[in-house]
């Protein structure tokens, strides 16, 4: 399995279309995909047409063992979703009160990096979606993962964002043994609009080492898409947004090629 995850320190930036639209990508080219939505608002458990303030278990139960994870729960937790080749691990609004319980509580930065270890046969990929502050469940996505997609905005509050981003990142990876490589991926870009132009420059000339040279336009279709319940692939394959994402895709593939042979 490899674990992909989606993050940034500012809402709104199409971290959940982002880790969607990837994961429809993977199954259409015959993966196995589990998303794992550990966001307390749940954007992902709805798109899927879930009730993130209903469902009767969720990814809180995995935090419910002081640090372990029963053999097993991970499994019982999975939904299906729109698509056979993606099951869910979903969210609740009951995720948002981990905060409060977590100190004095060791080993629960760990927690989703365990659970996917049980899942590991059972799957090609995880995606994790992750909340946009940093806390235990932004730090269990880091910690899990080994590869890091983060979107941006282009706009310029989104940059100030991404600065944190990348000063969190610097912070877990003094922790982790090797560094976890990312990808800045541009998104809800609009050429017409100077606001958008601009600070793709900014982007561009602040990272180029890790800035994805391509972008994500504004794209109704993937709106269209979300209300739909299905992949923006599943929904329209050729549409504007789903050809920048195979585009991105193929970028995130080849740095995990460059990842596994280094």
């Amino acid at each position: 399995m490899r674990v992909w995850a989606v993050a940034n320190q500012k809402g709104g930036v199409g971290k959940t279309t982002t880790s969607i639209a990837l994961a429809g990508l993977l199954a259409e080219a015959g993966k196995r995909v589990v998303v794992v939505d550990l966001d307390p608002h749940g954007s992902m458990t709805s798109y899927f047409g879930y009730d993130p303030d209903a469902l009767e278990h969720s990814c809180y139960d995995l935090f419910l063992h002081k640090g372990s994870v029963p053999a097993d729960l991970p499994g019982q937790l999975l939904l299906p979703t729109s698509n056979d080749s993606i099951s869910l691990l979903p969210s609740s609004t009951a995720l948002a009160t981990l905060e409060r319980q977590s100190p004095g509580q060791s080993g629960l930065g760990l927690v989703i990096a365990k659970t996917l270890a049980q899942l590991w046969q059972a799957f090609d990929y995880a995606i994790i979606d992750s909340p946009p502050l940093l806390g235990v469940l932004m730090v269990n996505a880091l910690a899990a993962s080994q590869q890091l997609v983060i979107p941006v905005q282009t706009e310029h509050l989104a940059v100030k964002g991404l600065e944190r981003m990348v000063s969190t990142l610097a912070m877990i990876n003094r922790s982790r043994k090797q560094a976890l490589p990312f990808s800045i991926v541009p998104t809800l870009f609009d050429r017409r609009t100077q606001a958008s132009l601009g600070t793709l420059r900014v982007l561009r000339d602040a990272y180029p080492q890790t800035i994805w040279n391509g972008y994500i336009p504004v794209d109704t279709r993937l709106r269209d898409a979300s209300r739909a319940g299905l992949t923006p692939s599943q929904f329209d394959g050729k549409s504007r947004g789903v050809l920048a994402y195979r585009a991105l895709l193929k970028h995130l593939l080849s740095q995990q090629l460059v990842a596994q042979v280094a």
